[in-house]
């Protein structure tokens, strides 16, 4: 099999290795499409640290081609997608039964391999960490990233007016196309919304913290899922009460699909979204497997929007699913 493996905090590259043996409750897949996601950079270069050689990737899609005996479920030759699985920077990945959920006709596998992660993370954001509401004004930071434009789709939805920081007007333009009522740079927030907000989704964490706080109305929630720019320094929690008695949330989608039952109802519902047009399919750029230094490059440089794919060598099984890679402008 062929594999993408972090040899250092700096380094990427193409090897082989042998298949791994699946065990009891496990199958095995034939990769299609692998997410890229900003987590795969902060693992590597030690924000959440890893054993080095590893395999990145934890999101993908493809087609399964053997399962362990104690599996009952035929599953061989069905499509499917996954995330929370490790090493899915690959040709082939080994997951268990469980996490491996089928995907519908009309969904395809660089669909689903760009908006699983991000569009569950979205779903649990604007329901469980703090449930919008009709009316309510929603600061999104990095809204033309994946999350942040899914994120966007979904407050419209349920009524919420939304307000997004951007670093080009290139991004701003994205974000609105998403739904977002304003695009703002990043050092305008705070003159802009001047404590109006009922909820701040921060994913940028150093650089956004402070702004996130004053953007919010009196009981209003930062909710702090991400720590691009870098992690939030040490803070006094006692400073909440004076600047409006606030609210910080530090959620992770683990924690929101930990079962086969929370994960498939939410897996479910995110492709309710996808059918109705509530969500639509992220922008993607696609690479070839082998390219996965150059897509990190990329996502590291804040260079990018959408959601980005690392593709494998082509293959029968997902010929159907493979548009060529846009030219580079």
């Amino acid at each position: 099999m062929k594999v993408i493996e972090a040899v250092d905090r700096d380094t990427l590259r193409l090897v082989e290795r042998a298949s791994i043996p699946l065990q009891a409750g496990e199958v095995r897949i034939a990769v299609v499409a692998a997410g890229v996601n900003y987590l795969d950079i902060q693992e590597r270069t030690g924000a959440y640290p890893r054993e080095f050689p590893y395999v990145p990737g934890g999101e993908g899609s493809g087609v399964v081609t053997e399962v362990a005996p104690d599996v009952s479920t035929p599953m061989v030759g069905q499509r499917v997608c996954w995330q929370g699985v490790q090493a899915s920077y690959a040709d082939e990945a080994v997951a268990p039964a469980w996490k491996v959920i089928p995907l519908p006709a009309e969904v395809s596998h660089q669909q689903a391999a760009a908006i699983l992660l991000q569009g569950l993370t979205a779903q649990y954001l604007t329901k469980d960490s703090y449930a919008v509401q009709p009316g309510d004004l929603i600061v999104v930071h990095a809204g033309a990233g994946g999350v942040g434009l899914l994120l966007t789709q979904l407050a419209k939805s349920l009524g919420a007016k939304v307000i997004t920081t951007v670093s080009t007007q290139q991004k701003a333009a994205l974000s609105q196309a998403a739904g977002a009522d304003q695009a703002v740079a990043y050092e305008d927030l705070r003159s802009t919304v001047a404590g109006r907000a009922a909820a701040v989704y921060d994913s940028v964490g150093r650089t956004t913290f402070e702004d996130s706080l004053h953007a919010l109305t009196p009981r209003g929630t930062l909710i702090l899922y991400g720590q691009s720019s870098g992690p939030v320094p040490p803070f006094d929690l006692s400073r909440l009460g004076p600047i409006g008695s606030l609210t910080i949330t530090r959620p992770t989608l683990r924690h929101f699909v930990s079962t086969p039952a929370s994960l498939h109802s939410q897996a479910a519902l995110l492709f309710d979204h996808l059918k109705t047009g509530t969500l639509t399919p992220p922008i993607t750029t696609t690479y070839p497997l082998a390219d996965a230094a150059e897509a990190h490059e990329a996502l590291q440089s804040r260079s990018t929007t959408g959601k980005l794919l690392l593709l494998p060598a082509p293959t029968t099984l997902a010929a159907p699913d493979r548009p060529p890679r846009p030219a580079p402008e």
